[in-house]
């Protein structure tokens, strides 16, 4: 599976922004997907994840009641709606898949295909 990230740029705090990401391949369904983010000089945290039939959603703490994450499995497409963005949310945001758990997952090592990673930024 090759994931290609899109949708990141610089808005101001409070505003909103759409992350996406493209699969390839023809089993899209079948993968369970996560967004990750990192900030300058710390860990890849875990953002949200969502089941294959999209169905099952999981969201850190620090962004429940603002970030959706979704899915159009007839697209290939997987996305992160975000709002009321603070400046803390300022990162460079991943998309991830995993065949290995039919669950929704947080654990970084769970997933094995990586996107390439979008910045998102956000000023004060």
């Amino acid at each position: 599976v090759q994931l290609q990230a899109s949708g990141g740029g610089l808005v101001q705090a409070g505003d909103s922004l759409r992350l996406s990401c493209v699969a390839s391949g023809r089993t899209f369904s079948t993968y369970v997907m996560g967004w990750f983010c990192q900030a300058p000089g710390k860990e890849r945290e875990f953002v949200a994840s969502i089941s294959g039939s999209g169905g099952f959603t999981l969201y850190a703490d620090s962004v429940k009641g603002r970030f959706t994450i979704s899915r159009d499995n007839s697209k290939n497409t997987m996305f992160l709606q975000m709002n009321d963005l603070k400046a803390e949310d300022t990162a460079v945001y991943y998309c991830a898949a995993t065949g290995a758990t039919a669950y929704t997952t947080s654990r970084r090592a769970a997933y094995n295909y990586w996107g390439q990673g979008t910045q998102v930024t956000v000023s004060s």
